[in-house]
């Protein structure tokens, strides 16, 4: 959908942007722009008298020779003295509009001006500066006497007086200046408010159900307080607009219900320091519930609260307070006080209509078409500024009084020596602070304060009245901020007082001077005659600005993004992202990742976390669930409706709305579905005499809604346009006259997935059929559960260096980040690039290890290189992000090398560019060889793969994931490349999951046995229910090597843990013995009897999990158990070394025909193994698994009660990440995110049930080694034995507490020497 919104000539003619779901376009239409363009010669026409200036040097040197190339006189303007303190002023007679200013220095001389401010006012009082990017702009003039330099303004200004002020001027001459100004005329009708008058535009009709509006205006005060529009109807609409401390707020609702449930009120602010006597100007454009709202060019969008479209508005509209007819609760707000110009109010120009007296204006007592001169004569400071001004003289009494606005928390205000003492009035943290001091007979010193909050660039007064025994300060008229005090001195006047710093000693002492404004200076109760002083008439000043307040609001437009808060000094500003969510200097970049899939492939697991998918942009982060148990990765919203809910209750047309709550809005959801592969929610209705479609050719009588608030007619299981149930799809609905179940009439239930994303989730279901007597309905909504991330595989190839993608231009004018991975095996190549007329943006990879940066905004050339350890050109993937903004360029590659520039404190801050943007080769740059992935500039992911299909020398895609993901495969998993992605294959492990890392393991019973035969050389075994068998299913052979692996815990001995038979008497037991103690037994033939290892001092049987991993290298053993190192054994010289014909494997008991070691069966085979096993893998078989998990085609059976379990299982011995390293654990920023709810835990998973889990295993661990010291000292054997115990065993309640508490990074050392295995 789209509005079209006419705008007025001082716009660009030409904008769309996309605001709430519209795009709003604006189309400015102005037939006088045809006519003529704004560019005139406004200085060349004027007389001699027009031009004046501070000084001149001699009489042929006057102002009026300063007009653009021109030789009267001594061909120019030159001052006496070449100082910051000259200026040229031209009178243009009239208000103009200006629009560029060009300079020449004086005629054939070395007199010139390089750098110049420019000054611009209506009344000659009262002077404003040039702003330009946020700062008062200094324009680059000449370089010699001849040439002239032209600049265009970057937004025009309207003036009658414009005055040049010389910076800078040619070093082998003086200052010299010829001018020339450029623009048009200006007309405006203007209206002065006295506070009391009000503007009553009525309506033709006296209700208005307005859909669009157009409202304009200028104005121009000194007053922090005052409406400036004001309309309301009966029905609770309102419109508003008023100042509120010197900021604009403007007021909306197009209206509310009386239950509550639609607020429609709507506020938002723009503007500070609006009281400072300049014009102002003012545009609301409003179509329906969008809204622009514009204020001296910066313009906000947003879209008003509630569900109505239409502004109700009664009567009438009123301009510069509120109406008579206003309602009691509008009031208690001040009427503006001031001038404004040009008011509109669509298309109706109000100006003109009071003019000619065609609108009320009766409560005006006197109504003037001109605006008054203003009578205050400001003071502009900066950190080296100082005004003196003469006082009375040995006076008893001190009385000074002054008003100032600025941001900074510290600064002199004033300071004069006494006759014996002295006295500051300063601020001191926000706060006025007087100190005096007297040295008559001692030193007496007095300190009093006053106010708080005073450096929040509002006007602030301050009076100091001082005599003898006696002192009372004063903030800002205010009785109840008045200090009195008294004070054992006299006062005696020196007679010279200095405001905003002092000067000693024939030095300007600047440690604490004052930064901003001053006016209304009161000394000995006399008004200071401050245009005396600028003229040199009386006291002193050093590098003040008299009759102009430069103060800037740098919070204004506000540069923190995502709700960062803005906070500021004179010179910069700064932003806090606390509790955002994002991080950056101006709260640009998002601390989470974009994706479920993202958090899997950084290694996190299942769990709950925050995602922000479109980084930067304007979508706010949100919890998720993401369960990553499966090769795809689920991202799981849920609702707010218990599954099987009763529907009961109905509206005035017999129907019951049932509303889901997603807690996210409508923005969030979408950025999930858009971005996801599939999508499904499951949706299932139970009916009892409650019909559901009305099939087959009813009118449905349910129905549900879903994202667009669209109304569908399809239940689960089938799809748009079809009005049928799964079981109307499927032709399997008990009534096959129907096509839902339910539609039968009769108890049944219709059920399914809804699978079309774009529709999804579901926001409400609508139920129909539930009065009649007996009918009753139950409803389920499932979560919305999303798959895959197309936005973070999406890729292109780029195949040749000619090659390249180019998309829009890209637009990032103040605020900039790109950010995406690439990989190649080429050395350098550019990545990007956008270009402007001058202004650029380029990311390139400049060598094998070096990234490059650089852009131009106007400043010159800024480049950032960021060099890595390793090449880059590894074939594998990289990351770069890069972002620019008003503070500073910041480039960080693979999340670790990282280069940050901070921008020039003033100059050009916008990104101007126009060309297409490049992605790859552009303008004869060598181009990138390799492949680009999840491109992303300022939180838009650009769709590589759909451009890259219709782009010659450029694919869709890109291979090779494994190169840089493989090690995220543990435990021996294999990396599968994939399209978009990878996967790990754990088929050869003993584990599971994404990673290969979840253990699979069983609790066995007693009796409980799992038998894994391996496969005869001749031929298959019958095995039934079995399709196919796996080519990887191992035979029968002949061994030399081998290794077995597994973890067990049990407080049950004797047992078999492990038993590996051949056709042979060959065999391998892992066994227990009767005290607990483990065993292994080795028989390869060549020996009268097993070869056995024994671990006689340690009780294995003591429940904790144990890790065994024996490897045989022909007649070498190795022997690893637990956290200790490994242990080396060797055959004897008798064995053989080969494990012929491996038949079968046996866990927990062994129940085989043929010669078995009687020992075994005698002593440890009977009852079998009780507890838990884990991790069992023998050199690539994994039988445990094989049992368990069904859908495994392997020759394993299981005798007696198998139940899953991972209790066998040792603690993880992975070091958790460190919380530097960590980005989306807030707490190492001291965030708190999102608004009230619990902190982010370490890893982004919401820990609450973790810390309960905690708890219950601190006291099961407590338990266990209370019973395991308990057996330890029943089976103690007599004699001593050295061991090297893990670190922290003397803390430990048990040794083996000392293995699980201790650091998984410890290694115990043993004597080499040892044949024997002590634990």
């Amino acid at each position: 959908t789209g509005i079209v919104i006419q705008s007025s000539c001082n716009d660009a003619p030409f904008r769309s942007r996309w605001v709430g779901g519209s795009y709003i376009i604006k189309i400015c239409i102005c037939m006088s722009q045809f006519v003529r363009k704004c560019d005139e010669a406004l200085a060349t026409p004027l007389s001699h008298a027009a031009f004046t200036s501070s000084s001149v040097y001699s009489g042929g040197y006057g102002a009026g020779y300063a007009k653009l190339n021109r030789r009267g006189g001594a061909g120019g303007w030159s001052p006496v003295d070449a100082d910051r303190y000259q200026w040229l002023q031209v009178d243009l007679g009239t208000r103009k509009q200006v629009t560029s200013i060009a300079t020449q220095g004086r005629y054939s001389s070395s007199d010139w001006t390089t750098q110049y401010r420019l000054l611009y006012s209506d009344t000659g009082r009262n002077w404003r500066p040039y702003l330009q990017d946020g700062n008062i702009w200094a324009f680059s003039g000449n370089s010699n006497s001849e040439s002239v330099v032209r600049h265009d303004l970057q937004h025009a200004v309207i003036a009658r007086y414009v005055r040049i002020i010389p910076l800078e001027w040619s070093q082998e001459g003086r200052i010299g200046l010829r001018v020339e100004i450029y623009g048009c005329s200006y007309w405006s009708d203007v209206i002065s408010f006295d506070g009391q008058g009000v503007i009553s535009y009525r309506f033709k009709m006296k209700k208005m159900k307005i859909l669009k509006d157009v409202i304009s205006l200028k104005f121009r005060t000194t007053a922090s307080d005052g409406v400036l529009i004001h309309g309301e109807g009966q029905q609770g609409d309102y419109i508003s607009l008023e100042l509120k401390r010197s900021k604009l707020l403007l007021m909306i609702n197009l209206g509310s219900n009386q239950y509550g449930s639609i607020l429609g009120h709507t506020s938002v602010t723009s503007g500070s320091l609006l009281d400072d006597d300049h014009w102002h100007a003012v545009i609301i454009e409003r179509y329906r519930r969008n809204v622009n709202f514009t204020l001296d060019r910066h313009t906000q969008h947003f879209r008003t609260n509630g569900e109505f479209d239409h502004l109700d508005l009664d009567y009438e509209i009123s301009f510069g307070g509120m109406p008579v007819s206003a309602k009691p609760s509008s009031g208690g707000r001040e009427n503006f006080v001031g001038c404004m110009e040009g008011i509109t109010y669509n298309g109706d120009n109000i100006t003109n209509l009071v003019k000619r007296k065609k609108v009320d204006t009766s409560s005006f007592r006197n109504l003037t078409f001109s605006c008054s001169e203003t009578q205050s004569f400001p003071v502009f400071f900066n950190a080296t500024s100082f005004l003196h001004l003469p006082g009375l003289q040995d006076s008893d009494t001190l009385s000074v009084s002054l008003s100032f606005r600025t941001w900074n928390p510290s600064g002199l205000l004033l300071y004069t020596a006494l006759a014996d003492g002295v006295v500051e009035v300063g601020l001191t943290e926000g706060k006025v602070t007087v100190y005096i001091n007297v040295t008559q007979k001692k030193n007496t010193r007095i300190d009093i304060s006053s106010g708080s909050g005073l450096n929040d660039g509002q006007w602030h007064s301050v009076y100091l009245h001082a005599l003898e025994n006696y002192a009372m300060l004063t903030i800002d008229g205010d009785e109840a901020s008045t200090v009195r005090t008294v004070i054992p001195i006299q006062i005696r006047t020196g007679g010279q007082y200095y405001f905003g710093g002092t000067y000693r000693d024939g030095l300007l002492q600047s440690l604490r001077s004052f930064q901003g404004c001053m006016q209304l200076i009161h000394v000995d109760d006399q008004l200071a005659d401050l245009p005396a002083v600028e003229k040199g008439n009386t006291g002193t000043f050093e590098n003040v600005s008299l009759d102009m307040c430069a103060i800037i609001d740098r919070c204004v437009p506000n540069h923190c993004e995502h709700g960062g808060r803005c906070s500021q000094t004179w010179d910069t500003f700064s932003c806090s992202c606390n509790g955002t969510g994002y991080t950056g200097s101006t709260c640009h970049t998002s601390v989470y990742e974009q994706s479920c899939e993202e958090y899997k492939h950084l290694g996190k697991t299942s769990g709950t976390y925050w995602i922000d998918p479109d980084g930067s942009g304007p979508v706010s982060p949100f919890k998720v669930n993401c369960n990553m148990t499966e090769d795809m990765v689920w991202t799981t919203v849920r609702n707010n409706l218990s599954p099987q809910t009763p529907v009961s209750g109905s509206d005035l047309e017999g129907k019951a709305v049932l509303k889901l709550n997603y807690n996210m809005s409508t923005e969030q959801v979408t950025a999930i579905t858009s971005s996801a592969q599939y999508c499904e929610q499951h949706v299932a209705y139970a009916c009892r005499m409650s019909r559901l479609l009305n099939t087959p050719e009813g009118s449905p009588f349910t129905w549900w809604v879903g994202r667009a608030n669209e109304r569908h007619h399809y239940w689960g299981g089938s799809g748009p346009g079809i009005q049928k149930c799964a079981c109307g799809i499927e032709r399997n609905c008990t009534d096959p006259k129907y096509y839902c179940n339910c539609d039968a009439d009769q108890t049944r239930e219709d059920s399914g997935l809804l699978v079309y994303k774009d529709h999804l989730p579901v926001t409400q279901v609508v139920v129909g059929d539930t009065g009649r007597s007996g009918s009753e309905a139950k409803l389920t909504v499932g979560p919305l559960r999303c798959q895959g991330d197309g936005n973070y595989w999406n890729a292109a190839s780029f195949n040749t260096p000619a090659s390249y993608l180019h998309f829009p231009t890209f637009q990032g004018d103040t605020s900039a980040d790109i950010s995406f991975y690439f990989k190649t095996s080429s050395s350098y190549g550019v990545f990007l690039e956008n270009l402007g007329n001058a202004d650029f943006i380029r990311l390139e990879l400049k060598a094998a290890a070096v990234v490059s940066f650089s852009f131009d905004v106007g400043n010159g050339l800024v480049e950032l290189t960021v060099r890595s350890s390793t090449p880059l050109n590894d074939d594998q993937w990289h990351r770069v992000v890069a972002e620019r903004n008003v503070k500073e360029a910041v480039l960080q590659l693979d999340g670790q090398y990282k280069e940050v520039r901070p921008a020039p404190p003033q100059g050009h801050t916008r990104l101007e560019l126009y060309s297409q943007l490049y992605v790859g080769a552009s303008g004869g740059q060598r181009g990138f060889l390799g492949c680009i992935r999840a491109l992303k500039m300022n939180g838009v992911t650009l769709d590589l793969e759909e451009r890259a299909t219709v782009t010659p020398g450029v694919k869709p895609g890109c291979s090779g994931h494994c190169t840089s993901y493989g090690q995220h495969c543990r435990n021996g998993g294999k990396c599968m490349e994939k399209y978009n992605g990878y996967s790990c294959d754990c088929t050869l492990t003993a584990y599971d999951g994404p990673f290969c890392t979840e253990d699979v393991g069983g609790f066995f019973e007693s009796g409980t046995l799992v038998r894994y035969d391996f496969l005869p050389e001749g031929g298959l075994p019958a095995m039934a229910n079995v399709k196919s068998l796996s080519p990887l299913l191992p035979m029968e052979g002949n061994l030399t090597q081998e290794e077995l692996v597994f973890s067990f815990s049990t407080s049950n001995a004797p047992s078999i843990l492990v038993y590996i038979s051949s056709r042979t008497q060959d065999y391998l037991a892992v066994v227990l013995r009767h005290n607990g103690t483990l065993q292994i037994r080795y028989r390869l033939g060549g020996l009268r009897e097993p070869y056995t290892i024994d671990l006689d001092h340690r009780n294995m049987a003591n429940g904790q999990p144990h890790h065994v991993n024996i490897s045989r290298q022909e007649r070498n053993i190795r022997l690893q158990l637990d956290h200790y190192p490994a242990v080396s054994y060797t055959l004897p010289d008798g064995s053989d070394t080969q494990f012929n014909l491996v038949k079968t494997i046996f866990l927990g008991k062994v129940f085989e025909t043929g010669q078995i070691d009687p020992v075994l069966i005698e002593k440890y085979n009977t009852p079998g193994f009780v507890g838990c096993l884990s991790r069992v893998q023998f050199n690539n078989v994994a039988p445990l698994k094989a049992a368990l998990r069904s859908g495994i085609v392997a020759p394993v059976t299981t005798h007696g009660i198998l139940v899953e379990s991972n209790c066998g299982a040792s603690p993880l011995t992975i070091s958790p990440m460190a919380a530097a390293n960590d980005p989306w654990h807030l707490d190492s920023a001291g965030a708190v995110f999102p608004f009230n709810e619990e902190r982010v835990s370490r890893d982004g998973i919401d820990r609450n049930s973790a810390i309960i889990g905690g708890i219950i295993a601190v006291v099961i661990f407590t338990i266990l080694c209370t019973l395991v010291f308990l057996v330890r000292h029943m089976f103690r054997h007599k004699g001593s034995y050295h061991t090297n115990e893990a670190k922290g065993a003397e803390s430990a309640d048990c040794a083996d507490a000392a293995i699980i508490v201790n650091d998984p990074a410890f290694t115990e050392t043993i004597d080499e020497s040892k044949k024997e295995w002590f634990i």
